[in-house]
């Protein structure tokens, strides 16, 4: 079967064209057998877990931690116990930012962040740091979008308490050389999280290796349904850490006096769980374990490539990210034409690519700009989809002078 073939929503035109899908860095679309496995739940198992004593409740159950136990195995994680379902990347930032931050930051400490940061790498660290009267420390990076690694040395005071910095960088592209922060960081005594929504899907993730304190990542940016994410966190650091929020599942014990909280991972667990979207993630770790993470990345690299050829022959071309290391995205500005402008024309022509900010507005700040054009690339992407976007860039540059 065609690869394309399992991504029914691609078989489609806009406004007369055939889509052309390179918004991938914001949500990946998903192939059939994640869809299929969405539906037959519904259809067939929908039910509370962990709860019911029922065939079906004993059934959503067995299914749910066997998708905990296979992302253990998808980042390589010691323990099952160390992932946590949340419902995505800000949610699983925001729990140890919250979580983190309540038990271990005080009035003066540190919290260190690069410039490239999402917003959601930023925000819940200023807000547990306004919580604690404690302050962001930031990592500069240079014109191509690399951090500057002696500057991110001279952060480090006996005040550092965490260290929270992106695997891949969603508006540069850049793959930034984590290992190396970490290693950095623990030379300090000083965890790290790593916000990994832009490399989940790209890069082979093995958090043993890394080691990292917390990976972060959401299921919807690797092919996974929307409304699933993952917080791994080391089983030293959540056993310290207080629940972030209260609820059902989460205790073991409750009454008017006292609560005592459950065994890991079910402590950071309250609530009835996005169950369906759980076992969609599972078909998504198949499926991308079914091509090879490796393929998937040699292929959009060679993508990321021939584009960027294509893209620097337009005239009054920008490219912002220009590092060695990069994933499949490019950021970029025809002259000085606004982004949403160029977004919009390249819409009418059946193109969908993202325009603005992106969610890290300290990059637009470090640039001067307003917002960039980001086109990036999946495994289902072509290289005659590249030539078409080409196409439609030099028919519409014109226009915009």
């Amino acid at each position: 079967m065609n690869l394309r073939e399992q991504f029914p929503i691609l078989d489609q035109e806009v406004y007369g064209h055939p889509l052309v899908y390179f918004d991938n860095a914001a949500t990946t679309q998903k192939p059939r057998c994640v869809i299929d496995t969405l539906s037959n739940y519904y259809l067939t198992l929908n039910s509370n877990i962990h709860r019911g004593a029922h065939h079906l409740a004993a059934q959503a159950t067995e299914a749910y931690e066997a998708t905990r136990q296979h992302v253990q195995r998808f980042i390589n994680a010691r323990h099952n116990h160390e992932i946590v379902f949340t419902r995505g990347t800000t949610e699983s930032i925001n729990l140890v930012a919250a979580s983190f931050g309540q038990a271990f930051l005080n009035a003066g400490d540190e919290v260190i962040v690069s410039g490239m940061e999402h917003h959601s790498d930023i925000v819940p660290w200023q807000l547990a740091c306004e919580r604690k009267g404690a302050r962001l420390r930031v990592i500069p990076f240079s014109d191509e979008g690399i951090l500057d690694l002696d500057a991110y040395r001279n952060l480090f005071t006996e005040k550092t308490r965490i260290v929270a910095v992106n695997h891949v960088s969603n508006t540069l592209g850049t793959i930034n050389p984590i290992k190396e922060i970490i290693a950095i960081a623990h030379s300090h005594n000083v965890p790290v999280l790593i916000d990994g929504a832009q490399a989940i899907s790209h890069i082979k993730v093995d958090v043993q290796e890394l080691d990292c304190d917390f990976y972060c990542f959401s299921g919807h940016k690797m092919y996974a349904p929307m409304g699933v994410g993952v917080m791994y966190g080391k089983e030293e650091w959540l056993d310290k850490m207080p629940p972030y929020q209260g609820g059902g599942e989460m205790i073991k014990t409750v009454t008017f006096e006292k609560t005592t909280y459950n065994e890991l991972p079910f402590k950071f667990e309250a609530g009835t769980p996005s169950v369906g979207d759980v076992l969609g993630l599972e078909s998504a770790m198949n499926f991308m374990e079914s091509i090879g993470i490796d393929a998937i990345f040699q292929h959009e690299h060679e993508l990321t490539q021939y584009a960027t050829e294509q893209l620097l022959q337009i005239p009054n071309m920008r490219i912002f990210g220009t590092a060695p290391n990069k994933t499949s995205v490019i950021s970029f500005l025809i002259g000085n034409a606004h982004p949403y402008d160029v977004g919009t024309l390249l819409d009418k022509l059946g193109i969908a690519v993202r325009t603005g900010h992106h969610c890290t507005q300290p990059i637009m700040d470090r640039y001067g700009i307003p917002g960039t054009v980001r086109a990036s690339f999946a495994i289902y992407n072509t290289r005659e989809e590249i030539d078409l976007f080409i196409k439609a860039l030099n028919r519409i540059a014109p226009m915009l002078e």
